[in-house]
């Protein structure tokens, strides 16, 4: 498995550049084709509320016309940005669909999406607070989730997994590993609290040190007992060994229509200071 096709999910956030320049990088390390996926807005049903000027005759039509111009605009600076930093091979998709609608849809033809932390920014329309969850439960793919501050201006290098021996650990493991395959080191952390039991049998981690190397990925493991929460032990081991990309699973159940992320992914996105690779 390679990462041959990687969607960004672009807007006129401020954190719209960061996530595209993090996907251009990733794209040329792993020699795939960009997408840069573009949203108007215009079945989002948020316009703001200074954008169309009083007496407009016509409100969906100038509407429509600002939402276009403003997703060009942000066209314009993604192309800008590809070209200012040597050959790759993307292309930007304009669709005026409902925003994770639209990304779900296109994500499903990639093999990697790369979407930004949920954050209150000013400005940013409410309905793409909360994409990465909505998203993670229904694509069927690997996402990348960019957090809301701080600057990687670097392939990953050193990776922590956080590693249970859950289904979806498993799947998270195993959509990273052409990352893994490029990092310098490798750490599967496993951490439990005191009152749970020790299922290190069930854990399984020599034999997914084995599958790791079969792969061409060497790891190190850690298993270690908490007193503290689970997320907080987790993001507290990533500061501690300097890493610069975790890779985990997405819990959730399904109830009717509703999807629930798990309290662990739902702090980690929540709070995270390193770009998580997630998969569900």
């Amino acid at each position: 498995m390679n990462f041959k096709t990687i969607l960004v999910h672009l807007d006129h956030s401020q954190r719209s550049a960061v996530r595209a320049a993090m996907a251009a990088r990733w794209s040329r390390a792993h020699e795939s084709h960009l997408v840069g996926l573009l949203p108007t807005g215009l079945y989002d049903g948020v316009i703001p509320a200074d954008a169309i000027p009083t007496g407009m005759t016509d409100f969906i039509a100038e509407s429509a016309d600002y939402l276009r111009q403003r997703a060009e605009a942000v066209g314009r600076a993604f192309r800008q940005g590809i070209a200012g930093a040597g050959p790759l091979s993307y292309e930007v998709r304009l669709v005026d669909g409902v925003t994770a609608d639209a990304v779900v849809r296109f994500g499903r033809a990639s093999d990697l999406l790369v979407l930004g932390q949920s954050y209150a920014d000013e400005g940013l329309d409410t309905t793409v607070r909360g994409l990465p969850e909505q998203v993670l439960m229904e694509v069927g793919r690997p996402v990348l989730v960019v957090p809301s501050a701080g600057a990687f201006d670097a392939m990953p290098e050193n990776i922590v997994v956080a590693w249970d021996g859950s289904r979806e650990a498993a799947v998270a493991l195993q959509a990273a590993l052409p990352a893994l395959r490029r990092a310098a080191g490798v750490t599967l952390v496993s951490l439990r609290r005191p009152r749970d039991e020790d299922e290190a049998q069930q854990r399984l981690m020599p034999e997914v040190i084995q599958y790791l190397l079969r792969h061409g990925v060497q790891a190190r493991t850690e298993a270690q007992v908490t007193e503290i929460d689970i997320a907080d032990a987790l993001l507290s081991r990533i500061s501690d060994l300097g890493a610069d990309l975790l890779v985990i699973g997405g819990y959730g159940h399904s109830r009717l229509r509703e999807r629930v992320l798990g309290g662990v992914t739902r702090q980690i996105l929540a709070q995270m200071t390193v770009p998580v690779l997630i998969a569900h």
